[in-house]
């Protein structure tokens, strides 16, 4: 019997290592793993030093090729460098990289990389006595053997590849070649060489702590479907001022220059990023789209906190990344306040952020951000796209409940805010109040209602800011279902109505013969960012791209919203369509129609 048992655990055990041959071997030619699982392996190990580089370029047509160097000596960056797109060759660079303490005497490693033409030690003053070695693709190493070299900022510790003219390089202690690789590439997409030297201190920094400011407020910008590309992507429906589409553009160095503008502007304190940060389908190095907008905060020590949308996370399975990946990278970022959330719970991304008072350890402002996940589970059914799940709906709830006890210590008036993708159901229902934007496509929020807005509404949360649906930037408010009073059918409620003019009813209003006034009842506003980003559509009768900003303002409980554009003229220096949304810690009415 113990024979038996024996031998079966070992024609498993055989079985398996057979299995995982096959998949490496047939990985190592045709890279059958999807990106997923390559992104999630470690790139960049701490402590370890890199010794030597090259690149190996070789047939895709041919089936006994193989574009992998020795393994038990090479470490492969797992990113084609013609991004899938050649028809007959594969390119990949490789590294060779060492424990610090594994170096023998006389060891060299690498302290400079370059790509050019000639040999930058010709050209450059001061290093005439420095030798640099050529490798293929216009790649030239500076290598040392001075034993303190390799334990100094000096020596490089790692090695990434981006792609485009337009690739940023964010992380700290990274620099990115200005050159690219010198291999037949697409100019949009030519790969670029990303080197670290050392080991930045503060590469791994703690998230931000948000605070109040000393004038009692605080600025969020959302930035919405920014539509981002690998290299500079093409424009859809950018409008001129007189609505009209004029010729050609690049997507993204126009996206990107409208966000840069709009930052500098408005000074937020936070930025939400509420979705289809990347173009999935355009983006086969998602990585490099990624850096893109992280570029905008990072060096200008600006928190931000990113959801994703449907978008996100689409392509070819041999370049996408999941959302697990992408979120594995966005938390790993100076700066981001982005967090993958319970694992137990549908998603990537539930999560919340607290922003303190000016002056205590006491929350101010509780934000939620939640994944609305992309396309509907059961499409016969509920067409079109998904929906909140019971299990996050859960996890708000309880989370929310459980927050309540230290938010009772504010002085002030602690409120809620809430940012997701896909927007809620009742955004377009036909008795919604309408105000600060226009509502110009049609809604494609879920037709599955899973009651996350009644929940969002029992746990006092105040506003909700979605994107998704490019063209609409307005806000919607349900009506009141406890305070609302027919004007012209009943004057006896009218005249109760009237009677009590406190300054809680100041902001009423009157839609179709019906009064509505603040009240506890109303709430939450959702409002639609709007699309930021070229690489997405537009159109719809001249709309021009567009961010949302967000002021709370503590000392009054007030949350006011407006809009910023993209074009045209005067239009892009000042405000649009202001709003004040919450006044002393109450969803109320605006004081008239749009």
């Amino acid at each position: 019997m113990t024979r038996r048992i024996v031998r079966t655990f070992t024609q498993i055990g055989t079985f398996v290592v057979g299995i995982f041959l096959v998949v490496w071997l047939l990985d190592v030619r045709f890279r059958v793993l999807p990106q997923s699982i390559h992104a999630a392996l470690p790139l960049h190990h701490e402590g370890l030093v890199i010794t030597d580089i090259s690149l190996k370029i070789c047939s895709s047509t041919n089936p006994f090729s193989t574009c992998r160097l020795d393994p038990s000596v090479w470490h492969r960056i797992e990113k084609d460098l013609y991004l899938n797109s050649g028809w007959t060759s594969a390119a990949w660079l490789h590294v060779q990289r060492k424990k610090e303490e594994e170096l023998q005497p006389g060891e060299k490693v690498v302290v400079d990389v370059r790509i050019s033409r000639l040999d930058p030690g010709m050209s450059e003053a001061g290093q005439s006595q420095e030798r640099w070695e050529s490798r293929a693709g216009g790649i030239w190493l500076l290598r040392s053997s001075k034993r303190h070299d390799s334990e100094s900022q000096k020596v490089v510790t790692a090695v990434d590849v981006l792609f485009g003219p337009d690739a940023a390089e964010p992380r700290p202690g990274w620099t990115l070649t200005q050159t690219p690789l010198l291999i037949e590439a697409k100019v949009d997409s030519e790969p670029r060489i990303s080197i670290r030297h050392g080991n930045p201190k503060d590469a791994h920094k703690e998230a931000p702590v948000l605070r109040i400011r000393k004038d009692g407020k605080f600025k969020i910008l959302q930035v919405s479907d920014l539509h981002l590309s690998t290299g500079l992507g093409a424009c859809r429906d950018a409008m001129d001022a007189k609505g009209e589409v004029k010729g050609k553009c690049e997507a993204d160095p126009r996206t990107l220059e409208f966000v840069e503008h709009i930052r500098d502007d408005e000074k937020p304190d936070l930025v939400v990023l509420s979705g289809d940060q990347v173009n999935g389908d355009t983006a086969p190095d998602v990585q490099t789209a990624m850096f893109k907008f992280a570029d905008l905060f990072i060096p200008h020590s600006i928190p931000y906190a990113a959801i994703f949308g449907n978008h996100d996370d689409e392509g070819p399975k041999m370049t996408r990344l999941t959302r697990e990946s992408q979120m594995s990278l966005l938390s790993s970022l100076p700066y981001s306040l982005s967090r993958f959330g319970p694992d137990e719970v549908d998603g990537v991304g539930n999560y919340y952020v607290e922003v303190l008072a000016e002056s205590s350890q006491h929350p101010a402002l509780t934000l939620y951000f939640m994944d609305t996940h992309a396309y509907s589970p059961d499409e016969a059914k509920y067409r079109g796209y998904d929906w909140v799940k019971p299990n996050q709906i859960s996890w708000f709830r309880e989370t929310a409940q459980k927050l309540r006890k230290a938010n009772a210590k504010y002085t002030r008036i602690h409120m809620n805010m809430a940012f997701i993708h896909i927007p809620l159901p009742e955004i377009a229902m036909k008795d919604n109040i309408n105000a600060g934007g226009e509502f110009r496509e049609p809604s494609t929020a879920p037709g599955f209602n899973s009651g996350f807005y009644a929940a969002l509404k029992e746990e006092n949360v105040l506003t909700v800011g979605c994107g998704h649906d490019h063209v609409n930037d307005n806000c919607a408010l349900r009506p009141s279902t406890k305070q609302t009073v027919n004007a012209r059918d009943d004057k006896k409620s009218s005249k109760a109505a009237t009677k009590d003019e406190s300054p809680n009813l100041a902001g009423k209003m009157t839609i179709g013969g019906t009064t509505h006034a603040p009240s506890s009842d109303l709430g939450p506003w959702m409002c639609y960012a709007g699309a930021s980003g070229f690489g997405g559509y537009a159109g719809y009768g001249g709309f021009h791209r567009r961010v949302r900003v967000w002021e709370v303002d503590t000392n009054a409980g007030r949350i006011t919203t407006w809009t910023r554009v993209e074009c045209c003229g005067a239009d892009t220096k000042h405000k649009h369509n202001e709003l004040i949304l919450v006044e002393g810690g109450k969803a109320i009415a605006p004081a008239s129609s749009t």
